[in-house]
């Protein structure tokens, strides 16, 4: 069963990893952000020995983005971010896991102070797997 992580972020400047550029992470003790780290880079490892990872990227500042809309016929591009949220897609992760347990043990890992991280599936070309 294949999964997209979407990790969510407002940091300020942009960077990554994002956790080092947001205030509720730098907030917190140096033991319990070693603590995250080291479980971040362990979940990774796992997926990577397990060939769980299928793949992944961090995405560079939203204020670089463009959008594209279709008004009056035609595609129009609109500098980013695309939105006025907040928060911004800072990367993502394609995961390919036994079940959907697995891949919420996985994301629970991923998700740190600041941020909003998203498990969504995905779709076959022919509709939705489940």
């Amino acid at each position: 069963m294949k999964y997209v992580i979407l990790i969510h972020s407002n940091p300020e400047p942009w960077g990554h990893p994002t956790g080092d550029f947001l205030p509720e992470f730098q907030a917190l003790p140096d033991d319990v952000r070693a603590r995250l780290v080291r479980d971040f880079e362990e979940v990774f490892g796992e997926l990577r020995a397990n060939g769980e990872l299928v793949g992944g990227e961090a995405l560079g500042d939203p204020a670089a983005s463009t959008l594209y809309r279709w008004r009056d016929g035609a595609p129009l591009a609109v500098d980013g971010p695309y939105s006025e949220a907040k928060e911004h897609l800072a990367g993502f992760f394609l995961i390919d896991v036994e079940s959907r347990e697995r891949a919420e043990q996985v994301v629970a890992r991923f998700a740190g102070p600041g941020e909003t991280v998203e498990l969504r599936p995905l779709m076959s070309s022919g509709g939705p797997d489940q």
